[in-house]
């Protein structure tokens, strides 16, 4: 994981993660959400 994306990327989505969720945000976790993301994104387009 590079810690610069990672931390951009949780610092601009964390106002509004549930914190129910924030598991999502950890370093180890957060690789496999953005590939989820990018992957979803992929197939809408």
């Amino acid at each position: 994981v590079d810690p610069r994306a990672w931390l951009a990327d949780v610092l601009a989505r964390i106002a509004d993660h549930p914190a129910s969720r924030l598991h999502e945000l950890l370093p180890w976790n957060w690789k496999a959400a953005s590939a989820n993301a990018e992957a979803h994104a992929a197939e809408a387009a």
